[in-house]
Protein backbone atom coordinates (compact mmCIF):
# COMPACT_ATOMS: atom_id res chain seq x y z
CA UNK A 1 0.00 0.00 0.00
CA UNK A 2 1.37 3.42 -0.97
CA UNK A 3 1.85 6.12 1.63
CA UNK A 4 0.52 9.60 1.14
CA UNK A 5 4.04 10.84 0.37
CA UNK A 6 4.44 8.21 -2.35
CA UNK A 7 1.19 9.23 -3.95
CA UNK A 8 1.84 12.95 -3.56
CA UNK A 9 -0.11 15.40 -1.45
CA UNK A 10 -3.87 15.37 -2.07
CA UNK A 11 -4.29 19.13 -2.10
CA UNK A 12 -8.06 19.02 -2.65
CA UNK A 13 -8.42 17.01 0.53
CA UNK A 14 -5.96 19.27 2.38
CA UNK A 15 -7.86 22.42 1.39
CA UNK A 16 -11.14 20.76 2.40
CA UNK A 17 -9.71 19.94 5.82
CA UNK A 18 -8.48 23.54 6.15
CA UNK A 19 -12.01 24.82 5.53
CA UNK A 20 -13.36 22.38 8.10
CA UNK A 21 -10.70 23.56 10.56
CA UNK A 22 -11.87 27.11 9.94
CA UNK A 23 -15.53 26.20 10.28
CA UNK A 24 -14.87 24.70 13.72
CA UNK A 25 -13.81 28.14 14.92
CA UNK A 26 -16.40 29.99 12.81
CA UNK A 27 -19.35 28.03 14.22
CA UNK A 28 -18.00 28.09 17.79
CA UNK A 29 -17.37 31.84 17.78
CA UNK A 30 -20.75 32.54 16.19
CA UNK A 31 -22.53 31.77 19.48
CA UNK A 32 -21.38 34.85 21.44
CA UNK A 33 -22.29 37.60 18.91
CA UNK A 34 -25.53 35.77 18.05
CA UNK A 35 -26.33 35.69 21.76
CA UNK A 36 -25.80 39.44 21.79
CA UNK A 37 -28.65 39.74 19.27
CA UNK A 38 -30.92 37.28 21.06
CA UNK A 39 -30.56 38.89 24.48
CA UNK A 40 -32.44 41.99 23.29
CA UNK A 41 -35.38 40.03 21.88
CA UNK A 42 -38.74 40.34 23.70
CA UNK A 43 -39.11 37.91 26.59
CA UNK A 44 -35.37 37.53 27.14
CA UNK A 45 -35.16 40.97 28.75
CA UNK A 46 -31.52 41.82 28.14
CA UNK A 47 -30.12 38.96 30.25
CA UNK A 48 -26.39 38.47 29.67
CA UNK A 49 -26.63 34.93 31.02
CA UNK A 50 -29.31 34.04 28.47
CA UNK A 51 -27.21 35.76 25.82
CA UNK A 52 -24.49 33.18 26.51
CA UNK A 53 -26.86 30.19 26.48
CA UNK A 54 -26.13 29.46 22.81
CA UNK A 55 -22.46 29.27 23.67
CA UNK A 56 -23.33 27.02 26.62
CA UNK A 57 -25.35 24.64 24.43
CA UNK A 58 -22.56 24.51 21.86
CA UNK A 59 -20.01 23.41 24.45
CA UNK A 60 -22.42 21.26 26.44
CA UNK A 61 -22.47 18.90 23.46
CA UNK A 62 -18.83 18.02 24.15
CA UNK A 63 -19.84 16.57 27.51
CA UNK A 64 -22.12 14.08 25.77
CA UNK A 65 -20.16 13.57 22.56
CA UNK A 66 -16.48 13.65 23.58
CA UNK A 67 -16.05 9.93 24.30
CA UNK A 68 -18.70 8.64 21.80
CA UNK A 69 -16.95 10.63 19.05
CA UNK A 70 -13.76 8.70 19.77
CA UNK A 71 -15.66 5.42 19.57
CA UNK A 72 -17.30 6.52 16.31
CA UNK A 73 -13.86 7.27 14.94
CA UNK A 74 -12.75 3.71 15.69
CA UNK A 75 -15.89 2.12 14.25
CA UNK A 76 -16.63 4.30 11.21
CA UNK A 77 -13.19 5.58 10.23
CA UNK A 78 -11.96 9.12 9.76
CA UNK A 79 -13.59 10.02 6.46
CA UNK A 80 -17.04 8.73 7.40
CA UNK A 81 -16.88 10.39 10.81
CA UNK A 82 -15.88 13.67 9.15
CA UNK A 83 -18.81 13.45 6.73
CA UNK A 84 -21.22 12.70 9.57
CA UNK A 85 -19.80 15.70 11.45
CA UNK A 86 -20.16 17.98 8.42
CA UNK A 87 -23.75 16.84 7.80
CA UNK A 88 -24.57 17.38 11.48
CA UNK A 89 -23.06 20.86 11.31
CA UNK A 90 -25.20 21.72 8.28
CA UNK A 91 -28.31 20.63 10.17
CA UNK A 92 -27.30 22.63 13.25
CA UNK A 93 -26.70 25.84 11.29
CA UNK A 94 -29.96 25.27 9.38
CA UNK A 95 -31.87 25.01 12.66
CA UNK A 96 -30.28 28.26 13.85
CA UNK A 97 -31.22 29.90 10.56
CA UNK A 98 -34.82 28.66 10.89
CA UNK A 99 -35.02 30.05 14.43
CA UNK A 100 -35.19 33.49 12.81
CA UNK A 101 -38.17 32.31 10.77
CA UNK A 102 -40.16 30.81 13.63
CA UNK A 103 -42.99 33.21 14.50
CA UNK A 104 -42.76 34.85 17.90
CA UNK A 105 -44.87 37.56 19.45
CA UNK A 106 -44.31 41.19 20.33
CA UNK A 107 -44.20 40.13 23.98
CA UNK A 108 -41.98 37.04 23.69
CA UNK A 109 -39.43 35.42 21.38
CA UNK A 110 -38.72 32.57 23.79
CA UNK A 111 -40.05 29.96 21.36
CA UNK A 112 -37.70 30.91 18.49
CA UNK A 113 -34.89 31.30 21.06
CA UNK A 114 -35.35 27.67 22.14
CA UNK A 115 -35.10 26.61 18.48
CA UNK A 116 -31.84 28.55 18.22
CA UNK A 117 -30.49 26.78 21.33
CA UNK A 118 -31.32 23.42 19.77
CA UNK A 119 -29.36 24.41 16.67
CA UNK A 120 -26.40 25.49 18.80
CA UNK A 121 -26.48 22.13 20.61
CA UNK A 122 -26.52 20.21 17.32
CA UNK A 123 -23.61 22.34 16.06
CA UNK A 124 -21.74 21.37 19.20
CA UNK A 125 -22.03 17.68 18.25
CA UNK A 126 -20.66 18.54 14.83
CA UNK A 127 -17.71 20.54 16.10
CA UNK A 128 -16.80 17.82 18.59
CA UNK A 129 -16.72 15.16 15.85
CA UNK A 130 -14.73 17.37 13.49
CA UNK A 131 -12.22 18.21 16.21
CA UNK A 132 -11.57 14.49 16.66
CA UNK A 133 -10.98 14.04 12.93
CA UNK A 134 -9.16 17.04 11.48
CA UNK A 135 -5.78 16.76 13.24
CA UNK A 136 -5.04 13.10 12.35
CA UNK A 137 -6.46 13.54 8.83
CA UNK A 138 -4.14 16.46 8.09
CA UNK A 139 -1.27 14.48 9.56
CA UNK A 140 -2.14 11.56 7.24
CA UNK A 141 -2.53 13.81 4.19
CA UNK A 142 0.88 15.31 4.91
CA UNK A 143 2.48 11.89 5.17
CA UNK A 144 3.13 12.20 8.90
CA UNK A 145 6.28 13.59 10.52
CA UNK A 146 7.25 17.23 10.10
CA UNK A 147 5.11 17.64 6.97
CA UNK A 148 1.99 16.42 8.74
CA UNK A 149 2.72 18.69 11.71
CA UNK A 150 3.22 21.63 9.33
CA UNK A 151 -0.23 21.11 7.79
CA UNK A 152 -1.75 21.03 11.28
CA UNK A 153 -0.04 24.30 12.15
CA UNK A 154 -1.42 25.86 8.97
CA UNK A 155 -4.85 24.50 9.89
CA UNK A 156 -4.59 26.07 13.34
CA UNK A 157 -3.73 29.39 11.70
CA UNK A 158 -6.79 29.20 9.43
CA UNK A 159 -8.84 28.28 12.51
CA UNK A 160 -7.69 31.54 14.16
CA UNK A 161 -8.41 33.57 11.01
CA UNK A 162 -12.03 32.37 10.96
CA UNK A 163 -12.31 32.90 14.70
CA UNK A 164 -11.20 36.49 14.13
CA UNK A 165 -13.63 37.04 11.26
CA UNK A 166 -16.80 35.80 13.00
CA UNK A 167 -17.41 38.58 15.58
CA UNK A 168 -16.15 41.18 13.09
CA UNK A 169 -18.59 40.01 10.41
CA UNK A 170 -21.58 39.76 12.76
CA UNK A 171 -20.79 43.16 14.27
CA UNK A 172 -20.54 44.75 10.82
CA UNK A 173 -23.91 43.26 9.81
CA UNK A 174 -25.88 44.40 12.85
CA UNK A 175 -24.19 47.75 13.62
CA UNK A 176 -25.82 48.78 16.91
CA UNK A 177 -27.66 46.11 18.88
CA UNK A 178 -31.04 47.13 20.27
CA UNK A 179 -34.55 45.75 20.69
CA UNK A 180 -35.13 46.63 17.04
CA UNK A 181 -32.34 44.28 15.89
CA UNK A 182 -33.68 41.11 14.26
CA UNK A 183 -32.05 37.70 14.10
CA UNK A 184 -32.61 37.80 10.34
CA UNK A 185 -30.07 40.65 10.18
CA UNK A 186 -27.27 38.07 10.39
CA UNK A 187 -28.69 35.66 7.81
CA UNK A 188 -25.70 36.28 5.53
CA UNK A 189 -23.45 34.60 8.10
CA UNK A 190 -25.76 31.59 8.16
CA UNK A 191 -25.77 31.39 4.35
CA UNK A 192 -21.95 31.36 4.34
CA UNK A 193 -21.82 28.61 6.98
CA UNK A 194 -24.40 26.47 5.16
CA UNK A 195 -22.60 26.87 1.83
CA UNK A 196 -19.22 25.86 3.25
CA UNK A 197 -20.62 22.84 5.06
CA UNK A 198 -22.46 21.72 1.93
CA UNK A 199 -19.42 22.22 -0.30
CA UNK A 200 -17.12 20.41 2.15
CA UNK A 201 -19.49 17.42 2.28
CA UNK A 202 -19.71 17.14 -1.51
CA UNK A 203 -15.97 17.50 -2.06
CA UNK A 204 -15.02 15.09 0.73
CA UNK A 205 -17.41 12.43 -0.57
CA UNK A 206 -15.30 12.16 -3.76
CA UNK A 207 -11.91 12.06 -2.03
CA UNK A 208 -10.44 8.65 -1.14
CA UNK A 209 -8.83 8.92 2.30
CA UNK A 210 -7.46 5.95 4.20
CA UNK A 211 -7.44 5.73 7.98
CA UNK A 212 -4.19 6.43 9.82
CA UNK A 213 -2.52 3.34 11.17
CA UNK A 214 -1.65 5.15 14.37
CA UNK A 215 -3.94 5.06 17.35
CA UNK A 216 -4.85 1.39 17.03
CA UNK A 217 -3.89 -0.71 20.00
CA UNK A 218 -4.56 -4.18 21.25
CA UNK A 219 -4.67 -2.92 24.82
CA UNK A 220 -8.06 -2.10 26.25
CA UNK A 221 -7.37 1.03 28.30
CA UNK A 222 -10.32 2.11 30.51
CA UNK A 223 -11.60 5.60 29.72
CA UNK A 224 -10.96 7.02 33.20
CA UNK A 225 -7.66 5.25 33.81
CA UNK A 226 -5.43 8.31 33.08
CA UNK A 227 -7.00 10.07 36.07
CA UNK A 228 -5.02 7.85 38.43
CA UNK A 229 -2.06 10.14 37.66
CA UNK A 230 -2.30 13.43 39.56
CA UNK A 231 -0.68 15.57 36.86
CA UNK A 232 -3.24 14.26 34.34
CA UNK A 233 -6.24 14.66 36.65
CA UNK A 234 -5.33 18.25 37.49
CA UNK A 235 -4.49 18.88 33.82
CA UNK A 236 -7.93 17.71 32.70
CA UNK A 237 -9.44 20.22 35.16
CA UNK A 238 -7.06 22.86 33.77
CA UNK A 239 -8.42 22.29 30.26
CA UNK A 240 -11.94 22.88 31.61
CA UNK A 241 -10.68 26.17 33.05
CA UNK A 242 -8.74 27.13 29.93
CA UNK A 243 -11.61 26.83 27.44
CA UNK A 244 -13.83 28.84 29.79
CA UNK A 245 -11.15 31.55 29.94
CA UNK A 246 -10.61 31.59 26.18
CA UNK A 247 -14.32 32.00 25.43
CA UNK A 248 -15.32 34.06 28.47
CA UNK A 249 -12.86 36.93 28.08
CA UNK A 250 -13.84 38.06 24.54
CA UNK A 251 -17.47 36.88 24.72
CA UNK A 252 -18.27 38.87 27.85
CA UNK A 253 -16.22 41.82 26.57
CA UNK A 254 -18.36 41.87 23.42
CA UNK A 255 -21.55 41.98 25.51
CA UNK A 256 -20.10 44.70 27.77
CA UNK A 257 -18.95 46.98 24.96
CA UNK A 258 -22.15 46.66 22.91
CA UNK A 259 -24.60 46.96 25.82
CA UNK A 260 -27.09 49.80 25.77
CA UNK A 261 -25.69 51.00 29.10
CA UNK A 262 -22.13 50.09 28.13
CA UNK A 263 -19.14 52.44 27.79
CA UNK A 264 -19.36 52.88 24.01
CA UNK A 265 -23.05 53.81 23.92
CA UNK A 266 -22.63 56.13 26.93
CA UNK A 267 -19.76 57.83 25.12
CA UNK A 268 -21.99 58.40 22.10
CA UNK A 269 -20.10 56.00 19.83
CA UNK A 270 -22.03 55.04 16.71
CA UNK A 271 -22.34 51.36 15.79
CA UNK A 272 -21.24 50.11 19.20
CA UNK A 273 -21.82 46.47 18.23
CA UNK A 274 -19.55 46.87 15.22
CA UNK A 275 -16.72 48.27 17.36
CA UNK A 276 -17.35 45.61 20.01
CA UNK A 277 -17.16 42.88 17.38
CA UNK A 278 -13.90 44.32 16.04
CA UNK A 279 -12.36 44.43 19.52
CA UNK A 280 -13.41 40.82 20.14
CA UNK A 281 -12.06 39.93 16.71
CA UNK A 282 -8.77 41.58 17.63
CA UNK A 283 -8.54 39.26 20.64
CA UNK A 284 -8.79 36.28 18.29
CA UNK A 285 -6.33 37.89 15.88
CA UNK A 286 -3.83 38.25 18.73
CA UNK A 287 -4.38 34.56 19.45
CA UNK A 288 -3.28 33.92 15.87
CA UNK A 289 -0.14 36.00 16.45
CA UNK A 290 0.50 34.22 19.74
CA UNK A 291 0.19 30.79 18.14
CA UNK A 292 2.65 31.78 15.44
CA UNK A 293 5.16 33.01 18.00
CA UNK A 294 4.48 30.00 20.22
CA UNK A 295 5.25 27.62 17.37
CA UNK A 296 8.61 29.36 16.96
CA UNK A 297 9.66 29.42 20.62
CA UNK A 298 7.91 26.25 21.77
CA UNK A 299 10.96 24.11 21.05
CA UNK A 300 13.18 26.36 23.17
CA UNK A 301 11.00 27.07 26.22
CA UNK A 302 9.29 24.35 28.26
CA UNK A 303 5.49 24.15 28.38
CA UNK A 304 5.71 24.54 32.16
CA UNK A 305 7.52 27.90 31.98
CA UNK A 306 5.49 29.11 29.01
CA UNK A 307 2.17 28.46 30.72
CA UNK A 308 3.26 29.78 34.12
CA UNK A 309 4.33 33.08 32.56
CA UNK A 310 1.29 33.54 30.29
CA UNK A 311 -1.28 32.69 32.97
CA UNK A 312 0.34 35.16 35.37
CA UNK A 313 0.46 37.92 32.72
CA UNK A 314 -3.17 37.29 31.73
CA UNK A 315 -4.23 37.54 35.39
CA UNK A 316 -2.35 40.82 35.69
CA UNK A 317 -3.96 42.26 32.54
CA UNK A 318 -7.47 41.41 33.74
CA UNK A 319 -6.95 42.63 37.32
CA UNK A 320 -5.58 45.96 36.09
CA UNK A 321 -8.37 46.24 33.50
CA UNK A 322 -11.10 45.62 36.07
CA UNK A 323 -9.95 48.51 38.26
CA UNK A 324 -9.52 51.08 35.47
CA UNK A 325 -12.66 53.27 35.04
CA UNK A 326 -14.42 52.72 31.72
CA UNK A 327 -14.20 56.48 31.15
CA UNK A 328 -10.44 56.07 30.65
CA UNK A 329 -10.10 55.56 26.91
CA UNK A 330 -7.40 54.99 24.37
CA UNK A 331 -7.11 54.69 20.61
CA UNK A 332 -6.81 51.01 19.83
CA UNK A 333 -6.04 49.36 16.51
CA UNK A 334 -8.96 47.04 15.82
CA UNK A 335 -9.00 44.43 13.09
CA UNK A 336 -11.83 44.89 10.59
CA UNK A 337 -11.17 41.71 8.63
CA UNK A 338 -9.22 43.60 5.96
CA UNK A 339 -6.98 45.97 7.87
CA UNK A 340 -6.44 47.70 11.19
CA UNK A 341 -8.24 50.95 11.96
CA UNK A 342 -8.01 53.15 15.06
CA UNK A 343 -11.01 53.16 17.36
CA UNK A 344 -11.56 54.93 20.69
CA UNK A 345 -12.26 52.26 23.32
CA UNK A 346 -11.88 51.90 27.10
CA UNK A 347 -8.34 51.03 28.21
CA UNK A 348 -9.89 47.97 29.86
CA UNK A 349 -10.94 46.63 26.45
CA UNK A 350 -7.38 46.93 25.18
CA UNK A 351 -6.02 45.01 28.17
CA UNK A 352 -8.65 42.27 27.81
CA UNK A 353 -7.90 41.94 24.08
CA UNK A 354 -4.18 41.54 24.85
CA UNK A 355 -5.07 38.41 26.82
CA UNK A 356 -5.40 36.71 23.43
CA UNK A 357 -1.61 36.64 23.20
CA UNK A 358 -1.52 34.70 26.48
CA UNK A 359 -4.38 32.25 25.89
CA UNK A 360 -3.02 31.31 22.46
CA UNK A 361 -0.46 28.83 23.83
CA UNK A 362 -2.44 27.41 26.75
CA UNK A 363 -4.19 24.48 25.05
CA UNK A 364 -1.07 22.75 23.68
CA UNK A 365 0.91 23.58 26.82
CA UNK A 366 -1.75 22.09 29.10
CA UNK A 367 -2.08 19.03 26.88
CA UNK A 368 1.68 18.48 26.92
CA UNK A 369 1.91 18.80 30.70
CA UNK A 370 -1.11 16.61 31.41
CA UNK A 371 -0.06 13.78 29.06
CA UNK A 372 3.66 13.83 29.84
CA UNK A 373 4.98 10.25 30.04
CA UNK A 374 1.46 8.74 29.97
CA UNK A 375 2.38 6.26 27.26
CA UNK A 376 -0.54 3.94 26.49
CA UNK A 377 -2.91 6.17 28.49
CA UNK A 378 -2.43 9.18 26.18
CA UNK A 379 -5.32 8.34 23.83
CA UNK A 380 -7.76 7.92 26.73
CA UNK A 381 -6.55 11.23 28.19
CA UNK A 382 -7.23 12.91 24.83
CA UNK A 383 -10.85 11.73 24.99
CA UNK A 384 -11.22 13.19 28.48
CA UNK A 385 -9.81 16.46 27.20
CA UNK A 386 -12.56 16.64 24.59
CA UNK A 387 -15.20 16.06 27.28
CA UNK A 388 -13.82 18.87 29.43
CA UNK A 389 -14.12 21.37 26.57
CA UNK A 390 -17.58 21.83 28.11
CA UNK A 391 -15.86 24.41 30.32
CA UNK A 392 -16.17 26.80 27.38
CA UNK A 393 -19.92 26.78 28.01
CA UNK A 394 -20.08 26.55 31.79
CA UNK A 395 -17.63 29.25 32.89
CA UNK A 396 -18.87 32.01 30.50
CA UNK A 397 -22.43 31.22 31.62
CA UNK A 398 -21.42 31.64 35.28
CA UNK A 399 -19.48 34.77 34.35
CA UNK A 400 -22.50 36.38 32.72
CA UNK A 401 -24.83 35.30 35.52
CA UNK A 402 -22.56 37.32 37.82
CA UNK A 403 -22.57 40.16 35.25
CA UNK A 404 -26.38 40.31 35.46
CA UNK A 405 -26.30 40.44 39.26
CA UNK A 406 -23.21 42.51 40.04
CA UNK A 407 -21.87 44.02 36.81
CA UNK A 408 -19.45 43.05 34.06
CA UNK A 409 -16.23 43.94 35.87
CA UNK A 410 -17.14 41.90 38.95
CA UNK A 411 -17.88 38.98 36.62
CA UNK A 412 -14.25 38.88 35.50
CA UNK A 413 -13.46 37.25 38.85
CA UNK A 414 -14.33 33.99 37.04
CA UNK A 415 -11.44 34.05 34.51
CA UNK A 416 -9.12 35.47 37.19
CA UNK A 417 -9.76 32.49 39.49
CA UNK A 418 -9.51 30.07 36.56
CA UNK A 419 -6.17 31.58 35.53
CA UNK A 420 -4.96 31.35 39.14
CA UNK A 421 -5.70 27.62 39.10
CA UNK A 422 -3.84 27.17 35.82
CA UNK A 423 -0.86 29.11 37.15
CA UNK A 424 -0.67 26.94 40.27
CA UNK A 425 -1.06 23.78 38.17
CA UNK A 426 1.68 24.67 35.70
CA UNK A 427 4.11 26.05 38.28
CA UNK A 428 3.72 23.50 41.07
CA UNK A 429 1.49 20.51 40.30
CA UNK A 430 2.15 19.49 36.68
CA UNK A 431 5.17 17.24 37.15
CA UNK A 432 4.53 13.51 36.66
CA UNK A 433 5.43 11.16 39.52
CA UNK A 434 9.02 9.96 39.62
CA UNK A 435 8.00 6.32 39.18
CA UNK A 436 5.63 6.95 36.25
CA UNK A 437 7.71 4.87 33.84
CA UNK A 438 6.95 1.83 35.97
CA UNK A 439 3.30 2.74 36.48
CA UNK A 440 2.46 3.03 32.77
CA UNK A 441 3.88 -0.39 31.82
Amino acid sequence: MQTQDQKGTNWVAVITMMFIYGMISFVTNLAAPMGNVWKYQPGIEGSNMLGMMGNMMNFLAYLFMGIPAGKMLTKCGYKKTAMIGIATGFVGVLIQFLSGKVPGTAESMVGPFCVYLLGAFVCGFSVCMLNMVVNPMLNLLGGGGNRGNQLNLIGTTFNSVCGTATPVLVGALIGEVSKATKVADVNLVMYIALAVFAAAFVVLSFIPIANPDEGTTSENVPVLSPLRFRHCLLGVIAIFMYVGIEIGIPGTMNLWLSAQDGPLVKAGVQNAATIAGMVAGTYWFLMLIGRSVGAFIGGKISSRILMSVTTFVAMLLIVVGVFIPDTSTTSMPVFTGKAFVMAKVPVTALLFALCGLCTSIMWPSTFNLATEKLGKYTAAASGLFMVMVVGGGVLPLVQNFIADKAGFMVAYIVPILALAYMFLYSAFFSKPPKDIDELVK
